[in-house]
């Protein structure tokens, strides 16, 4: 490189440096990880008793919410097993035989 492009290079290098340091920092609060300094220790977000209140609250309403589908899915797989049961199938054909009959006898009168 010329000589006289080298401190417009390192310029450039410092600043797509510290931009991609600040960029990092502010996807890293966006998304709720905290911040780190020099030592690998948490500097953001510092732990408050709302914060802990609300990561509680979500904690449960986490735990029922998987509890109801949990419900959901088991009362799907018994509607599931009494339609796809041969037992529901027979009854089915029962009945439109009787729904035949029914209507032959209705249409001959």
């Amino acid at each position: 490189m010329p000589s006289d492009v080298m401190p417009y290079f390192i310029m450039f290098a410092t600043a797509a440096g510290i931009g991609g340091w600040i960029f990092n920092n502010w996807l890293r609060m966006r998304h709720g990880y905290p911040l780190e300094n020099q030592w690998g220790k948490a500097v953001y977000p510092r732990t408050d008793p709302e914060a802990q209140a609300r990561v509680q609250l979500l904690t449960q309403e986490n735990a029922q919410l998987r509890a109801e589908i949990g419900s959901i899915k088991d009362r799907l797989a018994s509607v599931e097993r009494i339609v796809t049961d041969q037992g529901y199938d027979v009854s089915r054909q029962i009945e439109s035989l009787r729904n035949a009959r029914e209507s032959a006898k209705g249409t001959r009168q």
